[in-house]
């Protein structure tokens, strides 16, 4: 069965919001190190662990959401905002830019999926996702069939 999708494309704000909400559920350890840091006043009594702590802390927030700002704009992560359709089977992904012009994507570069209440996530690494609302899809069907791909494949859990 091939899962033809509407066109699509992925806003920036979508984008910044997913990548970074990935992030922060790959990199939970970061907090870990940060109330470390701030049990370091229990040591030395000082308000500027925790001070220094918490600057590190949104320091590393807005380095990440900057990379993720400036993906959109970057030549290389053009393609990723472009209008897409989606050709979708049980061996590949393929990303069509237009009848003539698409990029084959195999199940294997896909390193995790969700699925939410209304998208199906798939993140290739921490910068490059394919969102898939469910509007993009023809029926219900075709999101459950996207849904069995991806339990066969390992990608989420049943």
């Amino acid at each position: 069965m091939i899962v033809k999708t509407k066109k699509y494309q992925l806003e920036n704000g979508t984008f910044i919001k997913l990548a970074f909400g990935n992030l922060l559920k790959d990199q939970w350890w970061v907090l870990l190190i940060y109330l470390g840091l701030c049990a370091g006043y229990f040591v030395l009594p000082s308000l500027w662990w925790i001070y220094g702590a918490t600057i590190a802390l949104v320091l590393y927030g807005l380095f990440w959401l900057i990379q993720f700002a400036g993906i959109s704009q970057l030549e290389q992560g053009k393609f990723m905002f472009e209008k897409l359709s989606y050709e979708i089977t049980s061996q590949q992904i393929l990303l069509k830019l237009n009848t003539k012009q698409g990029m084959p994507l195999k199940w294997e570069n896909i390193k995790k999926a969700k699925v939410g209440k209304d998208y199906i996530l798939l993140v290739l690494s921490k910068a490059q996702m394919i969102h898939l609302p469910f509007r993009i899809f023809n029926s219900q069907n075709e999101i459950k069939f996207i849904e069995t791909i991806l339990k066969r494949k390992g990608l989420i859990k049943e």
